[in-house]
């Protein structure tokens, strides 16, 4: 049975990435929600344009990243509407953010194999990729947006 098969897979996850399911449910759909807006109405959300965080990470910080990494990943391909990288890079920053984690949207193009314009989004946090990293290779970043916290 696949469900009995999906059920074991669920469980063999980190207790910690399996807390952040239903939060990353709610950030996948409000980034959903968002992306339904024309970008230029909701671009400011997303950090400060052209601009991008370090790429060191706190060491206090690479345990959150992978498991929202994880939950964001793991969730995406139960969502009820396709969950493009937009909108999961969108959620992770809105995660990351939560947590007072900096993070960098990446916005790109390519050309498929038929000459066709393709986009694709990715996040990164410090030295990890959160979301988009599986396809990013050969795309030219066009904006990239940084989740920056405030100075203290």
């Amino acid at each position: 049975m696949i469900t009995m098969r999906r059920m074991r897979r669920l469980l063999t996850y980190d207790k910690a990435v399996l807390e952040l399911i239903p939060e990353a449910l709610l950030r996948l759909t409000q980034a959903r929600l968002q992306l339904l807006f024309p970008f230029s109405k909701t671009a400011s959300r997303l950090g400060l344009q052209s601009n991008e965080t370090s790429p060191l990470s706190k060491d206090s910080d690479t345990p959150s990243i992978k498991h929202i990494t994880s939950a964001i990943r793991l969730i995406s391909r139960y969502t009820p509407w396709k969950s493009t990288c937009m909108v999961r890079a969108v959620a992770g920053l809105n995660m990351l953010e939560k947590r007072g984690i900096e993070s960098t949207l990446y916005l790109g193009v390519a050309k498929d194999v038929k000459g066709q314009m393709i986009a694709h989004a990715w996040l990164r946090s410090g030295a990890y990729y959160v979301s988009g990293d599986d396809m990013m290779q050969g795309f030219v970043v066009v904006e990239k947006f940084a989740k920056v916290l405030p100075a203290e």
